[in-house]
């Protein structure tokens, strides 16, 4: 019986299961979606949209990737739920 790795959300902070949750990466600069897993720092996030108003609103992502992380909401809330929202 394997043991499943553990994660922390960035936006809830609470703890899940790696399946449960969506690796983010610094993309030139920028906060994306990391469906490869390539490497380097990442931060894990709930695909919910609760969650990432919470890292949005605690600033999360600057210390998550330990420095200056340009995130946009819009797109990276397309990414994680699939819902584009509209104004």
């Amino acid at each position: 019986m394997s043991a499943q790795p553990e994660r922390t959300c960035i936006g809830c902070g609470l703890k899940a299961g790696q399946v449960d949750l969506v690796r983010l990466a610094l993309v030139e600069g920028r906060v994306a979606v990391d469906r490869e897993r390539r490497g380097g720092r990442g931060a894990w996030i709930h695909p919910a949209e609760a969650c990432l108003e919470k890292a949005v609103r605690r600033k999360a992502f600057g210390r998550a990737f330990r420095g200056p992380a340009a995130a946009d909401p819009e797109a990276l809330r397309g990414q994680l739920t699939g819902i584009a929202r509209r104004d």
